[in-house]
């Protein structure tokens, strides 16, 4: 998962990307980039770490110029590396910059193409990079010295057609403007606001509304699926529906997980659906168990808060704050290696022992991925005294792995695969196990909103891939690349990459 933002302005706008980024950082924190266009020259600063620490006052100095993009990451392969930080440059044709959330379901496809019939070579293993050359070359095919809005439209559609997965992209052209396109089933989310100054409109384009805010921009609405939005540099708008067959199939995982709280995502209230999540949970508890013993609440902090609060007060139990989490370390299921994330989960989180002391607690998690963080979280319960511990998840068991931009771990190491949902609950060393059910959740997020979203992409429960482009052999090729040893040995080889993109 990533975080991409672009902004057109009648200032300087190295300041509100640098904002824009740190409102966006939950969306990934292995890497950060920003690219400024100052009349015809660029000006480029990524590298690895947190946007913080990647810009420093000299950086920011000398990003100079009125339009640009900036990208926060998290290592979709698994590792790191600076050289596939973003946003991505070509210099063919125009000088195009490319930042990108997602992933590209065919781009080993589109690679081999790329090389064979495009004549563009790759550098990185980034699908983000591959996404950028197929536009630069559609792009190119038009022959123009000068391009202009129907150009641009016109090398989206071509784009489309040869682009299958999910994917929302911000790009920049020298001299020309940016652009911001999502793919024709809209999984990941883009949206786009303005604000308006004494010199002028100008625009944003980001990943989720919450940038908008930061920055002070009127939230306009999100790009619809397959839809590309340009502003050129003076400021003036264009839109244009550019799939042929456009629907709406948003990642209900992003309202899950993914998004902030305080963020609207193709018209839904992310607040409101994790608030509809809890309540569906304690309904089930009602439903199922009516006699329960729960004399506590517990959320595992940050994302679960918002649906165990509602889950509580639906219950009519006492809600608490029992663990205190430590901000400063990374989130734990995109961490490569296990040994990793398996020592980050006690630096990470402190429990208050008198608020589970003899106590039978209801933990609360928005989800359970590979299930050792859950269970070293129900210990942790139980060495503070809880008498009995049982465990929640607001979203149903994760049994298949996802393709559309979430580094997720292999099918084989995801710990509702092949298991039921008891064996579950006596893997985490749970006392009682409660899934949200998954027609629960679809009504939690869509439910009372304006959205046209009427439809998810809810893969990772369901097995169900919306593009209708995945099957068990792209499954085993991803089981393959995905597994920790996988992971290992190509951040063993990272060392062999060449890095051309330069650094300010």
């Amino acid at each position: 998962m990533c975080g991409i933002v672009g902004i057109v302005a009648t200032q300087p706008v190295n300041q509100s990307l640098y904002d824009a980024l740190l409102v966006l950082q939950h969306r990934g924190q292995d890497a950060a980039g920003i690219v400024t266009c100052e009349g015809d020259k660029l000006h480029l600063r990524k590298d690895n770490g947190l946007a913080r620490d990647v810009f420093e006052a000299e950086h920011m100095l000398n990003l100079k110029g009125n339009m640009g993009v900036a990208h926060v990451r998290y290592p979709t392969a698994g590792c790191s590396s600076s050289a596939e930080a973003q946003p991505f440059y070509v210099n063919s044709p125009y000088g195009i910059t490319l930042a990108h959330n997602g992933n590209l379901t065919n781009a080993d496809e589109l690679k081999e193409a790329l090389f064979a019939s495009d004549l563009r070579h790759i550098n990185t293993d980034s699908d983000s990079e591959i996404l950028l050359n197929i536009f630069a070359h559609e792009l190119s095919r038009q022959g123009k010295l000068r391009i202009g809005p129907e150009d641009v439209f016109q090398a989206i559609e071509a784009l489309h057609k040869r682009c299958r997965g999910g994917y929302a992209a911000v790009a920049m052209i020298p001299g020309f403007g940016v652009i911001g396109f999502r793919d024709p089933h809209g999984i990941r989310p883009i949206c786009f606001g303005k604000r308006e100054t004494e010199a002028g409109t100008e625009y944003m384009i980001a990943s989720e509304s919450v940038a908008l805010d930061a920055g002070g921009f009127e939230r306009v609405r999100d790009i619809e699926p397959g839809e590309a939005v340009m502003v050129s540099a003076s400021g003036e708008l264009f839109t244009r529906q550019c799939a042929e067959k456009p629907v709406w199939n948003p990642c209900i995982f992003e309202f899950v997980y993914f998004a902030r709280p305080d963020s609207i995502i193709d018209e839904i209230f992310v607040h409101k659906a994790r608030q509809r999540m809890g309540k569906r949970l304690a309904a089930k508890i009602k439903k199922e168990w009516e006699d329960h013993d729960i004399d506590v609440v517990i959320p595992i902090p940050d994302t679960s808060r918002t649906a165990a609060l509602a889950l509580a007060q639906r219950l009519g139990i006492e809600y608490a704050e029992g663990f205190i989490k430590n901000r400063y370390i990374g989130r734990t299921f995109i961490m490569p290696g296990q040994k990793a994330r398996k020592k980050s989960v006690r630096q990470k989180l402190n429990a208050i022992d008198f608020e589970f002391k003899g106590k039978n607690v209801l933990l609360v998690d928005d989800s359970i991925v590979r299930g050792t963080t859950s269970k070293q979280i129900v210990q942790m319960a139980r060495d503070v005294g809880s008498k009995k511990v049982y465990f929640a998840s607001a979203a149903p068991p994760v049994r298949y792995p996802n393709v559309y931009g979430i580094d997720m771990p292999a099918a084989s190491e995801l710990v509702a695969f092949g298991r039921t949902e008891e064996e579950i609950g006596e893997y985490i060393g749970a006392d009682r196990l409660i899934y949200q059910e998954l027609d629960d959740l679809i009504d939690a997020v869509q439910k009372k909103t304006r959205s046209k979203a009427l439809h998810f992409d809810t893969s990772v429960f369901s097995g169900d891939y919306v593009t209708g482009d995945v099957d068990a052999a792209y499954l085993d090729n991803l089981e393959a690349s995905r597994n920790d040893e996988a992971k290992q040995e190509r951040d063993n080889n990272k060392g062999n990459v060449i890095d051309l993109h330069n650094q300010a």
